[in-house]
């Protein structure tokens, strides 16, 4: 793999909460500014890709598929939702989200 160097201005505060970051994630300042920029790319390139497909999109064709689907297709032994469904879908809103991921960036934000 090809490696390349360039030197990036940051402002003093960004510079400070950056070190701080990677340290708190236990990554080197150079693998976090990598993981941030890949996954700034690939939300770009997400949007792009979603964004070409739909331009693609036959909404007549894909109605006229939802308006027959299942018609011919009865439920099967199995298709059933578990008797507690509603239930455990309440407590999965519940859930705190969890964090402390090595992978990722921190998210949060500092207030200057």
């Amino acid at each position: 793999m090809r490696r390349s160097n360039f030197a990036l201005r940051l402002q003093p505060s960004l510079m400070e909460e950056a070190r701080k970051t990677a340290q708190s994630e236990g990554v080197a300042l150079n693998q976090l500014i990598n993981v941030a920029v890949a996954e700034k790319i690939s939300a770009l390139r997400t949007e792009e890709y979603f964004h070409e497909r739909g331009s693609r999109a036959d909404r007549a064709g894909t109605l006229r598929i939802l308006k027959i689907s299942g018609k011919s297709n009865p439920p099967q032994v199995g298709d059933e939702l578990p008797e507690d469904w509603k239930g455990r879908k309440a407590k999965a809103k519940k859930k705190p989200a969890q964090s402390g991921s090595t992978t990722r960036p921190n998210r949060r934000r500092s207030v200057s």
